[in-house]
């Protein structure tokens, strides 16, 4: 395979893998908006169930400042990872596998700000009725303030706290507590994977794209 023909395929993959992703991920959201009132629970299995909550956090939930703060540093973090994986493929030295990696993660984090910027300007509440579609700008918040949809509830180890535990003392323990959604399941995984599998080959890449003006050379490997 020659080196363009590579390029142009992983490129496909990239940007195919990334669409495929973030098409999932809004179906889902859009069923669970139009079909659901926030905090209602659908129990699939005892250790898995559909919950439908809203949140202004990041994934998980995790809050880090204003609404707009995070909309815009997500809009920002997003950018300039779909820059790196775009010099990535153009560069044409690294794993498909490992570009495949970096692109869950950017669809992961595009699927979040699209609830951000969209949903809250042309969907109506949530809160104690089924959400509608509305004219742009009159839905439940303006345009970048919009809540982001979560509803994968795993709880799949439900006790207490022994008496004797030196604090929390008779309260519910839940593992897996957090609400997610199909997005955070996306970042999640390629965070895991480059940490797990390319930690060496994320810190190369780091270091050719802060360097790009290295000669660049072939694939080390095109599977």
């Amino acid at each position: 395979m020659t080196l363009k023909k590579h390029r142009r395929k992983q490129g496909f993959i990239a940007a195919g893998l990334v669409v495929l992703l973030l098409l999932t991920d809004q179906l889902i959201k859009i069923w669970i908006k139009t079909h659901m009132v926030e905090h209602q629970m659908y129990n699939i299995l005892p250790w898995f169930k559909i919950y439908f909550l809203e949140n202004e956090g990041m994934a998980y939930g995790i809050k880090l400042g204003s609404k707009l703060f995070l909309t815009v540093f997500r809009i920002i973090a997003m950018s300039v990872a779909a820059w790196f994986v775009f010099v990535l493929v153009k560069q044409n030295k690294f794993k498909t596998s490992f570009i495949a990696t970096l692109a869950l993660i950017v669809a992961g984090g595009i699927g979040n700000i699209l609830d951000s910027i969209f949903y809250g300007a042309c969907f109506s509440s949530s809160v104690g009725q089924v959400a509608q579609w509305v004219a742009p700008g009159t839905g439940y918040a303006s345009w970048f303030h919009g809540k982001v949809v979560d509803m994968f509830y795993f709880p799949i180890i439900q006790t207490t706290y022994p008496s004797w535990f030196p604090w929390k003392a008779g309260e519910q323990f839940v593992f897996f507590s957090p609400v997610f959604n199909f997005a955070d399941a996306c970042i999640s995984v390629g965070l895991i994977a480059l940490i797990l599998f390319y930690p060496h080959t994320l810190s190369r890449a780091l270091d050719s794209v802060l360097h790009r003006n290295r000669q660049t050379t072939g694939p080390t490997d095109i599977l």
